[in-house]
């Protein structure tokens, strides 16, 4: 026993055991041996050694709008070329879809076309459905359409619609442009991927205080942040994409002679083109995933309704709304989905119009023939507000019923939790002191990945300490630690058992694809009503959000465990449960560190949201930057999120890489 004991010491389980016992004395003696010493740098970082980068931001934001100039230009005119650009296409599709068309401003404008009646919408999206994929796809489409309608919700959601419509083009074009960049020139993809990572872990509330500095309050800023949101999965995807197009494709294009653009636009992207709309799926489930935290600096629609019942506490309005951006969400999703799999059909020989486009003709009629009705009948154009239903009150009589019944159970495992598990993570968090977690991150990275790894670790847990933000980080850290714990209990778990079972991964699949589709700001209405305000509250909310990653991963990688590994044990006399131990565990460690990862980005994402709910954390430090339009507060405290994110992802895949490399699948 002494023997394996040794062993199991001597192996690299030692060295973490020893930096988490000293991390774990330093934080619980820092505070008596800075009492005891007087030395208040121990525990917090001195202010005459704080960077003014706050400073220096908010100048160099001013001075580029102010000042800076291109020539003739100035950088105003440009982001006011840039706002044009936007704003144009944005008006005649919101014009088409809830305004209508007209001539003049303000109180002179006169209407001369109506916008497109609902039931001209809901055929379109039908038609364009059943061209995609099927009756039953249009079925789908055209009910959850019609759920906008008849549950209230179809003005805010067309101009939810127009913003989506217009953003997906700019982000998948934008996406694709700088993919094929990278695809063509290494050098300029080793250069965009940290700017793709920051991209992706910076708090979209931080993109929101320069976005709102440049272009002002409005839609057009709000669909510039959404582009910037939603960009970066398509600029990784079309990369990829482009790399994995078989080399037999490649060489028989230059075989027939074709040009570099030729082999780009008829070779690689044809080939690449179902990989490509999985990115451009992405791009459509993120602009809709922005639509709540763009309203507020002027998006409106379904965010805004989303957004204006939590600052009212308006229950069932605001799970009503977002239960709205669910629907469509679904609706866009599919149809997407059914585009990315489509099989072209055979070419149409016959002539004439109507013949050759059925659909399109059919569609041109529908309109023409609804808007003509509708200006007679007008039910036909806007649906009647006398027959619309609804939830509202549904949702908060439940809520009301869950407080008024299980109010006590809920206080005692609120009051469980908070004693025995948040308070002693915080306490240990908060009382590490900054130079021992700078060094601390520092010799994680070096034991995992050495240097290269270990010095930007100690770098930038050392720009967080600078900044001044070294307890608000920590209070982030212990916020996203406990989320992901809870969220790791439960999710893993429920993943094993998914990946074990056709029925249960069906339940559990559709428990956890609701829970992905619902905007994040969903969760905090119904949980600031059962618990109120505070971090038991934001840890509740992130545990819900963050949830999926940690299931989907581990049925993943459970089911993608070669069969043959399970047989070997079979045949080895192994019971289910040492199969699952043994053989299933281990091997699945890979996939369950990625699932890990992904929960903590996910966890730091809405953590900057709760801050709504009265955490005293970084997110809290950029919602405030952006309610005083502090262009610098606000880029510092996101840029330590994301740094926080970066440093997270980069240890727990080089974990991921050595225990990919101890079992054998990778060299």
């Amino acid at each position: 026993m002494s023997g394996r004991l040794g062993r199991w010491l001597r192996g690299p389980r030692l060295f973490w055991i020893a930096l988490f016992a000293l991390t774990w004395a330093l934080s619980t003696w820092s505070f008596p041996l800075y009492k005891a010493l007087g030395a208040r740098w121990i525990i917090r970082y001195p202010k005459a050694w704080e960077l003014p980068l706050e400073g220096w931001l908010s100048a160099a934001m001013k001075w580029l709008v102010e000042e800076a100039s291109f020539g003739l230009f100035t950088f105003r005119d440009l982001t006011r070329a840039i706002a044009a650009l936007i704003e144009a296409p944005y008006r005649l599709v919101r014009a088409a879809l809830i305004d209508g068309f007209s001539t003049g401003y303000g109180q002179q404008a006169e209407q001369w076309a109506p916008p497109l009646s609902w039931l001209a919408v809901i055929f379109i999206v039908v038609a364009i459905a059943r061209y995609a994929q099927g009756w039953r796809l249009a079925a789908l489409v055209g009910g959850c359409f019609l759920y906008l309608a008849v549950f209230g919700q179809w003005e805010s959601a067309m101009v939810t619609l127009a913003s989506v419509l217009i953003a997906v083009p700019i982000g998948v074009a934008g996406g694709l442009a700088l993919g094929i960049a990278a695809f063509r020139a290494p050098w300029f993809e080793r250069a965009l991927r940290p700017l793709l990572d920051l991209m992706q872990t910076v708090p979209v509330f931080a993109y929101l205080v320069p976005i709102l500095f440049l272009f002002g309050f409005g839609p057009v800023s709000a669909l510039v942040a959404t582009v910037i949101y939603a960009m970066p999965p398509m600029v990784r995807v079309t990369t990829v994409a482009l790399q994995s197009v078989p080399h037999e494709v490649t060489d028989a294009g230059r075989m027939m002679g074709c040009t570099r653009r030729q082999m780009l636009w008829k070779v690689l992207v044809p080939s690449a083109m179902p990989t490509l709309m999985v990115g451009v799926n992405q791009v459509i489930m993120l602009s809709l995933n922005m639509v709540i935290i763009a309203s507020m600096i002027g998006a409106g629609g379904l965010g805004f309704d989303v957004l204006a019942a939590l600052r009212r506490l308006d229950i069932g309005g605001g799970i009503e709304a977002g239960l709205a951006i669910v629907v469509m969400a679904i609706a866009l999703d599919r149809l997407s989905q059914a585009f990315a799999t489509r099989q072209a059909g055979a070419p149409l020989v016959a002539q004439g119009v109507l013949r050759r486009h059925p659909w399109l003709v059919t569609v041109i009629l529908v309109v023409l023939g609804t808007g003509l009705v509708g200006l007679f009948f007008p039910p036909v154009q806007s649906y009647p507000e006398s027959a619309t239903i609804t939830t509202s009150a549904f949702w908060a009589g439940a809520i009301e019923w869950i407080n008024v019944n299980f109010f006590d159970t809920l206080e005692r495992i609120k009051t469980f939790l908070l004693t025995w598990l948040m308070l002693p993570i915080k306490r240990f968090f908060t009382g590490i002191p900054w130079a021992w977690g700078i060094a601390a991150m520092g010799l994680a990275g070096w034991k995992l990945g050495g240097w290269r790894l270990g010095l930007p670790a100690a770098l930038l847990t050392g720009f967080i300490a600078a900044s001044g933000l070294w307890g608000k980080a920590m209070v982030t850290v212990y916020l996203c630690g406990t989320s992901v714990l809870i969220a790791s209990l439960i999710g893993i778990p429920l993943g094993i058992w998914a990946g074990q079972s056709e029925r249960a991964n069906a339940v559990i699949g559709a428990i956890i694809d609701t829970l992905q589709t619902l905007p994040s700001f969903v969760y905090l209405i119904p949980v600031v009503m059962l618990f109120r305000v505070g971090d038991f509250s934001a840890m509740i909310a992130v545990v819900l959000y963050a949830l999926a990653p940690a299931v989907r991963y581990a049925a993943h990688g459970l089911r993608s465990i070669d069969a043959q590994m399970i047989e070997a044990g079979k045949v080895a006399g192994c019971t289910r449960r040492q199969l699952l131990w043994r053989i299933k565990l281990p091997l699945a460690t890979p996939a369950l560190l990625l699932g890990l990862n992904q929960t903590i980005m996910l966890a730091l994402s809405m953590l900057v949201i709760t801050a709504l709910v009265g955490t005293r954390d970084l997110g809290q430090e950029v919602y405030i930057a952006l309610t005083k339009a502090n262009t610098g507060q606000g880029i510092i405290a996101g840029l330590s999120v994301a740094f926080i994110a970066i440093a997270a992802d980069r240890i727990i895949s080089a974990l991921a890489r050595h225990a990919r490399h101890r079992l054998g699948l990778e060299a």
